[in-house]
């Protein structure tokens, strides 16, 4: 382990990071607000940044292990010195800041605030802008650099499907990253101008677009979307929501003229049905006990939830929490569904569920026919044993993750839904939970200790588990050397 070569890296990553702030600065200048913490914030990463450049020595080679470090290291600093605005604005505090900061990086969602429109716009712009950076920079790091790590859910394509090895977005990862900018960008483009033609002025709609292309779910309204009272503008987020849970590569190819990019993946036809599905039930529920009478309605508020909910969004047109039992449980369990693999959501991954859906499959079929030959298949291919084995240890180290995350929020005195739920929701990087974390609430009345966890979670869940949980081995650690100084 090369701690100089990633230290190195960090430094550079700092010095670009330093630049986004004059964004929401120039916000903050244009509505007459105070520009001074979005100046202090710039001023203290591009500092640090240039002494890491000019203290640290680069080295030649950087190999796996820096490589996770790079990853969680630079994250983490994304969501440090994000929170710096937060706190010389005087609206935070260091934990809350530090976890509406991650919460955004990390396109979570979850919020510390109670009112958000007593907030300057300038920050209203850096929370939608961190989410929107943050949701290219998972689309990047699923689609390019956790496969040449050997995790990640789009390591699924990497071994045996369709998908950037034989696809071959771009030969490099620089080109690769190029052209998934130019797809997020476009569709963040479109979004704001439908936005626009709904009654929105610039700054909300882009605001809001930034935050629905990350599935972030950053409003600058404290109901969410339901401040607009507006079924044109829910049907337009529902829409970008539905695309923003969707395998980047796929949009490439639908862009690049392969009409039916999206219905050869059957991942994305696992996804659509996952999702149609929950929508019906929803609506069934909320029909037969009264919860919407009118038709219209009820498709309309299911039909947004269930995509907020799965996609890992998070926005918010109802209080679902107030819905039957049985959709507010349905809810919960789309959270760890997720939106597809080398999308801007959270959750397990779609193609992680479908797989292990095949070989759950597969053990009955071997059950009632011991001597049959047969193999899991995906789109007519030969899953790997590896593959299989890598889903299910995934799945092994989530649950862990959240039964003792789980375990620690509760032992904070939190009743045990609004525990469970909070971590679901931050795991998954939802946002809104059930009971005092629910849609029309939020966490800042929670412990310190129980924002730190979370925090935690909504970081190990973003950078897939296992990028995170490696850092925490000793072997990982074993044989470091120092960085070289120059000095």
């Amino acid at each position: 382990m090369r701690t100089g070569a990633f230290l190195y890296i960090l430094g550079w990553f700092l010095i670009f990071f330093s630049v986004t702030f004059f964004f929401p600065g120039l916000i903050s200048l244009i509505y007459h607000e105070p520009v001074w913490p979005f100046i202090y914030a710039e001023a203290i990463t591009l500092v640090t940044g240039v002494l890491l450049v000019l203290l640290v020595k680069p080295e030649r080679e950087i190999g796996y292990r820096e490589g996770f470090a790079v990853v969680v290291f630079s994250w983490l600093a994304a969501g440090v010195f994000g929170a710096l605005p937060f706190v010389f604005s005087g609206h935070l505090g260091l934990i809350d800041a530090l976890f509406e900061s991650i919460s955004g990086f990390t396109t979570t969602g979850s919020t510390v605030f109670e009112s958000l429109e007593e907030l300057p716009r300038g920050l209203h712009f850096w929370r939608a802008l961190s989410q929107w950076l943050g949701g290219m920079g998972i689309i990047v790091l699923s689609l390019a650099i956790l496969p040449l790590l050997g995790i990640g859910g789009m390591q699924l394509y990497q071994a045996e499907m369709p998908g950037l090895t034989k696809d071959k977005l771009a030969p490099r990862i620089q080109d690769t990253a190029r052209i998934l900018w130019g797809v997020y960008s476009f569709f963040t483009v479109f979004e704001v101008l439908l936005l626009l033609a709904g009654g929105l002025d610039l700054y909300e709609a882009l605001c809001h677009a930034f935050t629905t292309m990350a599935t972030g779910g950053f409003s600058t309204r404290t109901a969410s979307v339901a401040a607009f009272d507006s079924a044109y503008l829910d049907y337009v987020i529902t829409f970008f929501m539905f695309v923003a849970g969707m395998n980047f590569s796929l949009h490439y190819r639908f862009l690049k003229g392969d009409l039916g990019a999206y219905f050869k993946s059957e991942e994305f036809r696992f996804y659509l049905l996952i999702g149609m599905a929950a929508v019906f039930i929803c609506m069934f529920f909320n029909y037969i006990y009264g919860t919407y009478s009118d038709p219209s309605l009820n498709f309309r508020y299911s039909l947004f939830q269930v995509w907020s909910v799965m996609t890992t969004t998070g926005y918010g047109t109802a209080d679902f929490d107030l819905w039957h039992p049985a959709c507010r449980y349905l809810l919960l369990i789309l959270m760890f569904f997720g939106g597809m693999a080398g999308s801007t959501g959270g959750g397990v991954k779609q193609i992680r569920f479908l797989i292990l859906f095949k070989f759950i499959r597969f053990q009955f079929r071997k059950l009632i026919h011991p001597k049959a030959v047969e193999i899991i298949r995906y789109e007519d291919k030969k899953i790997a044993e590896s593959i299989i084995q890598a889903i299910l240890g995934f799945m092994a180290l989530y649950g862990l993750f959240f039964v003792v995350a789980s375990l620690l929020v509760c032992a904070q005195g939190i009743d045990l839904i609004t525990a469970t739920s909070a971590v679901a929701a931050t795991l998954n990087n939802i946002g809104p939970g059930l009971a005092k974390v629910g849609p029309t609430q939020n966490f800042g009345w929670m412990p310190d200790f129980s924002k730190l966890v979370l925090t935690f979670c909504m970081l190990a869940g973003r950078l897939e588990l296992y990028t995170v949980a490696i850092l925490f081995s000793r072997s990982y650690w074993r044989g470091a050397r120092k960085p070289t100084w120059r000095f």
